[in-house]
């Protein structure tokens, strides 16, 4: 049930039991959970009423089934206007509208990657989602993630897109100086691939990639491990038998082409980017390693979050204002031409297109249709900070014993996150943490030791 459901509807459940009790399953909760970010009202004005509403008619009728008893026997307009006799709707209205505080700091650098992923980042600035929540934020194209990362550290930016592990480090100071950094909104759910050089069209089975060398962005990144859980699954040794390394995603495609790499695990579009142009194919969809796994994250400091809350509060509602809007396949093309121009990804519209659409050629000669190829749902699930986690600690990157739970409740904010949904007219699921599949292998996020020591190939 979406925040923004017709409260005065008499066969709609305001109460959920499951984590909702409607569904047949966990699985199909939660991809209705993220189907309810396509609900949410244009009209802002619209929107504000309907949550005030809600919460009235929740309030009114603590018990469901008595709310929808009284709406089918005197009708949905005879409730409003009852409901707008005895209680001020439109002044709870616009003072839910207008309850935030004032913002700290309106003028912000936020800087991105040229790479979809970072779409709601993106299109948040010429499709006019920083103005609307009082922000005139400069979207600054950075050259790689090192670069992203100290730009942040040393405040030259404000907040940023980084991969969703790298908060997780910066916070643990794996790889740079330990500063206490989080990760309020996922930017893009799925949206990888691992991409070969046509000459390797014949050796799709990766018991015959040894000697391989393969690019990924960045060290802390879900693409180098899902690339390394990939391999490993079936029987190679992702530091033994092939070799890894970090390249900027703008250059990716050059060094395939140049025959310095046989492949990538890379964000799009520059799988679909390798395809266009004639130097690579689309072996799998990361969706086919773990189906909406996360990748990018807009991420921001402790201190930024804690001294500028309103900036911070307002930062994050249009991200997930954006988020909502590019959660629609309709607005998918949009997007892609928003985003498209070389102040922002730089490639063509097709390419963006492919990508965002989920229509595109694999390099194969086939034209898959995968819808989902890439989504997006802003939610910051704490169980993703403890697998990814569990991935540091199974490859070396760290040490010792780990609280997975504390680290992955101070770093994703999952319960910022659940408020501010909340007041963009977004639903966010009941609970902070979940299951999940990767590869086929059931991940249980309060057995985390257990599922590192499971695994053949590791460096602990």
């Amino acid at each position: 049930m979406s925040t923004f459901d017709n409260p005065f509807d008499p066969v709609r459940h305001l109460r959920a039991g499951c984590v909702c009790g409607r569904h047949a399953s966990q699985q199909e909760h939660e991809r209705a959970a993220g189907l309810a970010l396509q609900e949410a009202p244009a009209d802002d004005d619209k929107r504000f009423e309907g949550v005030v509403a809600l919460a009235v008619m929740r309030a009114m009728f603590p018990r469901d089934a008595a709310r929808r008893a009284f709406l089918k026997g005197v009708g949905a307009s005879t409730a409003l206007a009852a409901l707008s006799q005895f209680f001020p709707l439109k002044a709870a209205t616009e003072a839910f509208a207008q309850g935030a505080g004032a913002i700290e700091k309106k003028d912000l650098k936020v800087g991105f990657i040229p790479i979809t992923c970072a779409t709601p980042i993106i299109m948040a600035h010429p499709m006019g989602f920083y103005a609307k929540h009082g922000l005139n934020v400069e979207v600054i194209k950075t050259a790689g993630w090192a670069v992203i990362r100290d730009k942040t550290l040393n405040k030259e930016y404000d907040a940023a897109h980084m991969l969703s592990p790298m908060p997780l480090a910066i916070t643990l100071g794996v790889g740079s100086t330990a500063i206490p950094y989080t990760m309020p909104a996922v930017e893009n759910i799925n949206g990888q691939a691992i991409t070969l050089a046509v000459k390797h069209k014949d050796r799709r089975d990766p018991k015959q990639w040894k000697g391989f060398k393969f690019a990924v962005p960045f060290d802390y990144s879900m693409h180098n491990y899902l690339l390394r859980y990939y391999v490993a699954e079936h029987g190679i040794d992702p530091d033994a038998d092939i070799q890894i390394r970090a390249v900027p995603p703008p250059e990716m495609v050059a060094n395939l082409r140049a025959d310095n790499i046989d492949g990538f695990l890379a964000p799009d579009p520059v799988n679909q980017r390798a395809v266009y142009d004639g130097v690579g194919f689309v072996h799998v969809l990361s969706k086919d390693i773990w189906d909406r796994h996360p990748c990018c994250a807009f991420a921001a400091s402790r201190e930024f979050v804690t001294t500028m809350p309103n900036t911070y509060a307002a930062l994050l509602k249009a991200i997930i204002d954006a988020t909502a809007f590019a959660s629609k396949s309709e607005n998918r093309k949009q997007i892609a031409e928003a985003i498209a121009p070389a102040n922002y990804l730089n490639q063509p519209v097709t390419v963006v297109e492919q990508v965002l659409t989920g229509t595109f050629a694999d390099g194969l000669g086939n034209v898959r249709k995968v819808p989902d190829r890439i989504d997006f749902d802003p939610f910051p699930w704490e169980s993703f900070a403890v697998w990814i986690l569990t991935q540091m600690k199974r490859w070396g990157q760290i040490k010792g014993e780990v609280d997975y739970k504390t680290v992955a409740r101070q770093v994703f904010l999952a319960t910022d996150t659940t408020k501010l949904m909340k007041e963009v007219g977004l639903a966010p699921p009941t609970a902070t943490s979940k299951t999940f599949v990767v590869m086929g292998k059931p991940f249980d996020p309060d057995k985390p030791e257990a599922y590192v020591d499971s695994f053949a190939i590791k460096r602990t």
